[in-house]
């Protein structure tokens, strides 16, 4: 990251709400060591927010670390060095003896550099890296050497952080090791026993979860797992793991987009669609059984909102396949159900009731899904809301060129009765004035019809008003038996009337044009 890139994710790290901020390893690094002066220069590290910088194991990067602080208020040096037999014989080429020798000098070089920063809070971190393939009794001599150098107290305790730099073992195992330290560690009140768990076999959030339950105090990682190889742990998965259990991570997680953009631009890497709660797919259903399943579970919130006349909100949250509400992170209903060849009635019903307020009657969803299902098919390809009111429009609402159409009418009603006039042209261009009477408008357009030599019956029907999408009128499904067989049919009007007459007329031109 370049220093601009540094600032956004400090900036957005801040406004979410965590307090341990690590800035970077100014030793290693210039930008890095920019980008800490000008945190302090330009005054802008919150008096709640600890920065904290990484330095290894070397005298001179250990200077250079506290030059790049000189001048913070309050801030963690974070003293990191690897202990496993491998690294000591191909790497450092020590023993145990002198990769202890080796965190003493660097503890006491820290200890002293912090001694003489007049007025500031400075707070240490050890971290002996590689901790996960280290022999225990060795990694907890030398923890407990670091921390007693360091004076470790309850006023002001240390933080050692056990990471498992190469994720080799199973969540257990690892979970097993940090309660092994826990129970073990001298002046444990006085030591903030952290982990620092990588992703090398896929585990990361389970290793973390279970360290916790071992005894481990703070976590260490990532926003979406970022870091060297397969990253560290995830910290938005972890803080919403929580958060759909019903407990407060004490971070703000409610623009995950925003979120997302922010690290994406950062780390310049993408976001995998099918990453937990951040992805463009987690949200989302395809096949129908869980778009059923999903719909049925919004539709039960609502009905228990209504009931008790509390918002949505205020509802228990409990819908399958949706292990938290999408809106608490900033995303949408509309994108729940995503339509292709393998959705069902539920899933393309949810999504032309959610984008434009039609709800398709249990018949009608079934007939018109199968229509939707052909499309994709033929298409091979996603269909979005759009596409399916279009499909909507062909199949039931644009009749223009076909063997009926409704030109004018007029209702006339009676105490048990309603009359109905109505203007129609037929499939040969010629006019014909229609006149019938039923219970409703619908039906007395059904019998009207006669006139011109349709016999039918009406079936069923069901309305309901639109909203400002569809301009503000009625929507109408008619169910006619006409030759024999059963037609739906639909009608959108700003008059319950005519959005009823235009229903039945679908009805008919379906039937005929079949």
């Amino acid at each position: 990251m370049d220093v601009e890139r540094k600032r956004r994710m400090f900036e957005l790290l801040v406004r979410m709400g965590f307090k341990d901020i690590e800035v970077g390893y100014p030793s290693a690094s210039d930008a890095d060591f920019s980008f800490v002066r000008m945190l302090i220069e330009n005054d802008e590290i919150p008096d709640d927010v600890t920065i904290s910088v990484f330095t290894p194991a070397r005298l001179e990067l250990i200077d250079r670390t506290f030059q790049a602080i000189e001048g913070a208020d309050r801030a963690m040096v974070h003293l990191c060095h690897a202990t496993a037999c491998l690294w000591r014989d191909v790497v450092f080429g020590m023993s145990t003896d002198e990769v202890q020798a080796m965190a003493v000098r660097s503890a006491e070089h820290i200890a002293r550099k912090a001694s003489s920063a007049k007025g500031a809070d400075l707070r240490f971190e050890y971290s002996p890296e590689t901790f996960n393939v280290t022999e225990p009794d060795f990694v907890l001599q030398v923890s407990n050497t670091v921390t007693a150098l360091w004076d470790a107290s309850c006023d002001r305790p240390v933080t050692l952080n056990l990471p498992s730099t190469v994720e080799t073992d199973s969540p257990n195992v690892y979970a097993d090791q940090i309660e092994w330290m826990h129970r073990n560690l001298d002046r444990r009140d006085a030591v903030i026993l952290s982990v620092h768990p990588h992703n090398d076999r896929g585990t990361a959030v389970a290793s973390a979860e279970l360290a916790v339950m071992a005894g481990a105090d703070r976590i260490e990682g990532t926003l979406f797992g970022n870091g060297e190889r397969t990253g560290n742990v995830c910290l938005a998965t972890l803080a919403l793991n929580l958060f759909s259990q019903g407990i407060d991570p004490q971070l703000d997680f409610s623009d995950i987009d925003e979120i997302r953009r922010t690290v994406e631009f950062a780390n310049r890497l993408p976001t995998s669609p099918r990453h937990p709660y951040a992805g463009d797919l987690v949200y989302t259903a395809f096949s129908g059984t869980h778009q059923d399943a999903i719909a049925k579970g919004l539709a039960a919130i609502e009905r228990q909102a209504l009931a008790a006349d509390i918002a949505w909100s205020e509802v228990p949250w409990d819908v399958p396949y949706l292990p938290l509400d999408p809106k608490d992170v900033g995303r949408a209903y509309e994108s729940v159900v995503r339509v292709n060849s393998q959705s069902g009635k539920s899933g393309v019903a949810h999504l032309l009731m959610s984008a434009y307020g039609l709800d398709l009657p249990r018949g009608l969803r079934v007939e018109y899904a199968k229509r939707v299902q052909r499309v994709a098919d033929d298409r091979g390809s996603e269909l979005t809301s759009r596409d399916l009111r279009a499909i909507f429009t062909e199949e039931y609402l644009d009749f223009a060129q076909s063997a009926l159409l409704l030109k004018d009418f007029r209702v006339i009603r009676e105490e048990s009765t309603t009359h109905v006039e109505a203007l129609v042209v037929v499939g040969n261009g010629a006019e014909v004035r229609l006149s019938g009477t039923g219970a409703d408008t619908a039906a007395a357009y059904v019998d009207a019809l006669l006139d011109a030599g349709f016999i039918c019956e009406l079936l069923e029907l069901t309305e309901h008003t639109v909203g400002e999408t569809l301009g503000n009128g009625f929507a109408a499904y008619a169910l006619l038996s006409l030759n024999g067989e059963s037609w739906y049919g639909a009608g959108l009007a700003a008059d319950r009337d005519a959005a009823r007459l235009n229903a039945v007329t679908s009805a008919v031109c379906r039937a005929l044009a079949s």
